[in-house]
């Protein structure tokens, strides 16, 4: 049976706010983990108005807080935004508050536009070259201490917190092949080099302290519902964000409406459809074809899934959808 884990992206809807955002990521996380999912991820993302999930180790440790099983982490952390020294300090402090249960996904894209990148976090952006080397660096400070070494993270060493390469392209791929680190392909944005990326990780994935064997991980986006007629309106909320990020506008999600065709331009809805090739709208059979398809074409070991709806109860009952028909894949 293929795992089945979940991503958190901390959307605003209209007419709440970043506080009822936080506390519904820390019940989505709740409800994940009685359906089973195996993990919840949160990602890194800066001065965007509708998303609250910057600091992104507080918001694990909000979420694992309130939870006692699922793993929770990163989906996640942009490590050319910080030193691998603060990283290895802040997720060293969640594996010792909540042992056994933290991932550390790790991007090389900033997360923000460039004017943020230089003006707020005050990195340049030749950062992403040094990611490699900032990786290692990074699992130096996780492992155990070695003899006449001078700094130390607290918490931090001897923790050994996973760590994961996150991509969209073949950079990544090759990096956690290299390394021998388990790799997430973010599909469900960005899935041009999906096929290419995944079997290039695993024709030269290499042998490491953490991972015998390849791991791979892809995301899938899903809206499910008890019709493909109400999946399809539900979804609609995701499409109108979409466009608006092609505008850029980073409006708090949208609710639902009937013709999203009014919404969007040909363009849009063009530049959409490529953008959302894998993703799943539908009723409970639509979508059991779809994951089944999607796991026949990537082989992963385990999907990441995106689902998303101004209805948080509708969210909640896509969510259960899923966890349903995924038994027995």
């Amino acid at each position: 049976m293929t795992k089945l884990s979940l991503l958190e992206l901390g959307r605003v809807r209209q007419g709440s706010t970043r506080r009822d955002a936080l506390m519904h990521a820390r019940d989505l996380g709740i409800h994940a983990e009685r359906l089973g999912f195996e993990r919840l991820w949160v990602a890194e993302h800066h001065n965007m108005p509708a998303i609250v999930t910057a600091a992104t180790p507080v918001v694990i440790g909000h979420i694992a807080a309130a939870t006692s099983r699922i793993r929770v982490g990163a989906g996640g952390v942009m490590l050319p935004n910080h030193t691998p020294y603060v990283i290895a300090e802040q997720f060293g402090t969640l594996a010792e508050l909540f042992p056994g249960r933290i991932d550390l996904g790790l991007g090389r894209a900033p997360g923000t536009d460039g004017g943020t990148l230089a003006r707020a976090l005050r990195r340049d952006h030749m950062s992403a070259e040094r990611f490699p080397q900032d990786v290692l660096e990074l699992q130096s400070f996780l492992g155990e201490t070695q003899e006449g070494q001078k700094l130390e993270a607290v918490p931090g060493s001897g923790t050994n917190v996973p760590i994961w390469i996150l991509g969209s392209s073949l950079f990544g791929a090759q990096l956690a092949a290299e390394l021998g680190l388990p790799y997430a392909f973010a599909s469900h944005f960005a899935p041009q080099a999906l096929d290419v990326a995944l079997k290039l990780y695993r024709e030269r994935f290499k042998p490491s302290e953490q991972l015998s064997e390849p791991y791979a991980m892809a995301a899938l986006s899903i809206v499910a519902a008890e019709t493909d007629e109400e999946a399809d309106f539900l979804s609609s909320s995701s499409k109108m964000s979409v466009a608006d990020l092609f505008r850029g506008q980073r409006y708090e999600m949208k609710p639902p409406i009937e013709n999203i065709d009014e919404y969007w331009s040909p363009r849009e809805k063009a530049q959409a459809q490529t953008m959302m090739e894998c993703s799943v709208v539908g009723c409970p059979e639509t979508v059991r074809e779809g994951l089944q398809a999607f796991k026949a074409r990537t082989q992963a070991d385990e999907l990441i899934i995106a689902t998303d709806t101004w209805d948080t109860a509708k969210r909640f009952r896509s969510l259960e959808i899923i966890a349903e028909v995924a038994e027995g894949l």
